[in-house]
């Protein structure tokens, strides 16, 4: 069948889901197209065993490495996307991250446009998605035009003794910010309870901001907005020119479905919109959709980061642990010759997360060992910036399944910075030690599944020879193609991606509607 609206947005996570609520606000005829379902609300939300260790809201994908090797990438198709599982650590990158950065194993490229340009953009993502925060704490941080529109979530007993002794040790902690929806002052009207399961499971409760909860559900009820979910996107069709999309072909329950809209918005996660768009190659684009730069699918990056636990002395009874963050190290000098990242607290271990996370370390461990163990972690989460390779990239086979050609980067950095995090770790009490390996939440065999921070497919530039969006995130080669997710990042920077993506989705929001009048 064939049906007609304003917009057609491909994807529901941090950028579908949040310009699909600016576009519906200005009362543009919207369809969302989501692969997936509604995550279904049940007990399995908060069983460690049944998300770290059977992976229940993990796709059923197969994905393929450079050698051909298949794998499970830890992607959640859900109303919502990725940020349904995600930790809601909502940062504004640097301001030096717009600019040119040299690292150990080359360059990061500049933004066409600075921090400057984003600013008023992360504050309004900051205040729609409800952030909690401080700004003002951390000396690495860009000028700020609005302050958070919640005070930043009080930190417990032990990361409050962390957080002094920091201090006291000459470092500049600051409060991670946080998208969840509480209201420490009135918990009656809360909607989240504080528990421990905010990082890598769903929200039982509904108190998560994510791109569900906060971009979809408030206009699902409004008569201009259609959602069907079960909606495999598998090409775009064109005109005769190759100018405009005029059709967006939909797998769904079996059947061949097709859509076309004035504007098509393109925000299917950076692995699956390359996907997308190499898969609707034609006479016209014979190297895939938009491709003329040979640049869709390059470029592939995803964060080189390192899980930690600190097992201390004393025990850690800390229930929301994501309340503190470290940029000491986030650029280079004093004596560093290169930046190394950003280090933040992550959720707080327990015994079904820590089997699914080390199942051969852990097999022979009783769960009551396990358990004791885990009431004596602290554990942090160390960034570091991948740089974009060119062949680092997305291809897609004649079947249309996803290859991953994929060498880290930074490595030098990463340990760098792990280096650092031992010396802080010994200015609060906590020598000894253990590294977690790469995939963190749920062990998949290969460090290449961990494709939590996917970005940089489809970079955005003022150059159609090198990238594949210009400036307000239009495909250079088509004139009613737009790509809103964390594929137009020409740099990924070394603090987590979604808070940018929903700045940036607002402005080409805004852009659009300026645009459609």
């Amino acid at each position: 069948m064939t049906e007609h609206y304003d917009v057609v947005i491909v994807g529901t996570g941090a950028g579908g889901g949040t310009i699909a609520n600016v576009l519906a606000k200005a009362g543009k005829r919207i369809l969302l197209l989501e692969r997936g379902d509604f995550l279904p609300r049940e007990k399995e939300n908060w069983d460690p065993a049944k998300v770290f260790i059977d992976g229940r809201y993990v796709s059923k994908d197969t994905w393929y490495d450079a050698k051909g090797k298949p794998f499970q990438p830890q992607v959640h198709y859900f109303v919502g996307g990725a940020t349904k599982m995600y930790g809601a650590a909502l940062y504004r990158l640097r301001p030096q991250d717009f600019g040119e950065i040299q690292h150990a194993d080359g360059p990061s490229p500049a933004w066409p446009l600075t921090y400057d340009d984003f600013e008023p953009w992360y504050t309004k993502a900051e205040w729609l998605y409800q952030v909690h925060g401080a700004h003002g704490e951390d000396p690495t941080e860009g000028h700020w035009s609005r302050q958070y529109p919640w005070p930043a979530v009080s930190h417990e007993p032990r990361i409050q003794q962390i957080a002094d002794d920091l201090g006291k040790g000459g470092y500049h902690p600051f409060s991670a910010p946080c998208g969840i929806l509480l209201d420490e002052e009135n918990r009656a009207k809360s909607a989240c309870i504080r528990c421990s399961t905010c990082d890598g499971f769903p929200c039982l409760v509904h108190a998560k901001s994510d791109a569900e909860v906060i971009g979809v559900r408030p206009v699902l009820d409004l008569e201009n907005v259609t959602l069907v979910t079960g909606a495999e996107v598998e090409s775009f069709r064109t005109d005769d020119g190759g100018t405009t999309v005029t059709g967006v072909v939909v797998s769904r329950d079996g059947r061949a479905e097709e859509y076309s809209g004035d504007i098509v918005i393109l925000a299917a996660g950076a692995a699956n919109s390359a996907r997308v768009l190499l898969r609707s190659a034609s006479d016209k684009h014979p190297n895939g959709l938009a491709n003329g730069s040979d640049q869709v699918g390059r470029n592939y990056m995803f964060h080189n980061s390192n899980a930690v636990v600190a097992i201390d002395k004393e025990p850690n009874d800390t229930v929301f642990q994501k309340t503190l963050g470290l940029n000491d190290f986030y650029f280079a000098g004093d004596g560093r010759q290169w930046p190394l990242g950003n280090i933040q607290m992550v959720g707080k271990s327990n015994a079904a997360a820590m089997r699914g996370e080390e199942p051969k370390l852990t097999a022979l461990a009783p769960n009551f060992t396990l358990a004791e163990v885990a009431r004596h972690a602290v554990d942090f989460w160390l960034t570091t910036e991948d740089i974009p390779k060119p062949d680092n990239r997305i291809t897609v086979d004649a079947g249309g399944s996803v290859h991953i050609d994929y060498t880290a980067t930074n490595q030098v950095e990463a340990d760098g910075l792990y280096k650092e995090l031992r010396t802080v770790m010994n200015h609060v009490g906590m020598a000894g030690h253990h590294v977690l390996d790469k995939n963190f939440y749920m062990n998949m065999a290969i460090p290449v599944a961990g494709v939590a921070h996917q970005a940089g497919t489809c970079r955005f530039g003022t150059d159609p020879k090198d990238s594949v969006l210009d400036v307000n995130c239009k495909a250079h080669e088509l004139d009613n193609l737009y790509v809103v997710d964390a594929s137009f990042f020409p740099s990924i920077g070394a603090v987590n991606p979604a808070l940018t993506v929903m700045a940036n989705a607002i402005r080409v929001g805004e852009h659009l509607i300026e645009r459609m009048g």
